[in-house]
């Protein structure tokens, strides 16, 4: 058989067992390395690299010296799920930077950084005063994290002891012009509503190249044509102006009765669509 042809035989042979034994190690290896991680995919690759380009070496050896690579870090990798000792030896622990508003000085030293270094970390989390952070980690994979002092972090609803609904997550319904029946049903509606909601903003399935409803079933769309100008829905805010109206007309219509009966019944719905208008709102805004 002709070098040639072995080369190429190896060559995609490799790939595949080394796609399969990557995939089989998770997209942890891909997405956050840790020091025996990037150590084994160096490996893999240089195995891959070395039996594909020298046709006189075994290729059993190869595959031999692959599956041992891929079993040693799988094996550490299933332990150290279940011991904490094994995962801080092979993924490293968390070292603090910043605690309590104060910079340590020994675990920087200890982790490499210096001053500058510690003060780009911060800029790049948008604080440019160490003084103003409460809480500063530096990750085993490297990311930094910070925390900072409670009156320098932004106001939340909670904070204003606002009330707000709770989000769901937006669903895709429409694809390349084609309905995506599996996140449609995911967000309780059907076909039909779908069919009858694109009528509305006079819109063909064919036309619409994105569409998503978010989780007050409210139908955003982006069309093929972007000359075409979309309306924005606003049922929501349509429905909370109605309840207000509904609600401003009955306190009306209390002032303007002289009717005793009439003036309690007004100010008692009056009264009740004030409180479904509270409730609602979180909802509709």
């Amino acid at each position: 058989m002709p070098e040639w042809t072995i080369v190429i035989f190896r060559s995609f042979t490799l790939i595949i067992i080394l796609f399969l034994l990557v995939k089989w190690l998770g997209t942890k290896q891909i997405s956050q390395l840790n020091v025996f991680e990037t150590i084994t995919g160096i490996v893999l690759g240089g195995i891959a690299a070395v039996h594909t380009m020298d046709p006189s070496t075994n290729f059993y050896y190869a595959l031999l010296a692959m599956f041992i690579w891929f079993i040693v870090p799988f094996g550490i990798e299933k332990f150290s799920l279940k011991s904490k000792r094994v995962r801080d030896f092979t993924e490293g622990k968390s070292t603090v930077f910043i605690q309590d508003g104060k910079i340590m000085e020994d675990n920087l030293k200890k982790e490499g950084y210096s001053t500058d270094e510690l003060m780009e970390k911060l800029r790049d989390n948008n604080v440019f005063l160490a003084s103003d952070v409460e809480f500063a980690v530096l990750e085993p994979s490297g990311t930094f994290n910070i925390l900072p002092k409670k009156e320098n972090r932004p106001l939340t609803a909670k904070d204003l002891g606002i009330t707000v609904a709770p989000d769901k997550e937006p669903q895709t319904v429409i694809m390349d012009g084609n309905i995506m029946l599996e996140p449609l049903a995911n967000a309780a509606l059907n076909p039909e509503w779908l069919h009858t909601e694109l009528e509305k903003q006079n819109i063909t399935l064919e036309n619409v190249f994105l569409g998503q409803v978010d989780h007050q079933g409210q139908l955003y769309v982006d069309l093929y044509d972007d000359h075409l100008a979309v309306a924005t829905p606003n049922q929501s805010a349509l429905l909370l102006a109605t309840i207000k109206k509904s609600q401003a007309d009955l306190e009306l219509f209390a002032l303007a009765t002289d009717n005793p009966t009439s003036k309690s019944i007004y100010q008692a719905c009056s009264e009740k669509l004030n409180k479904v208008q509270n409730i609602l709102e979180p909802h509709l805004n």
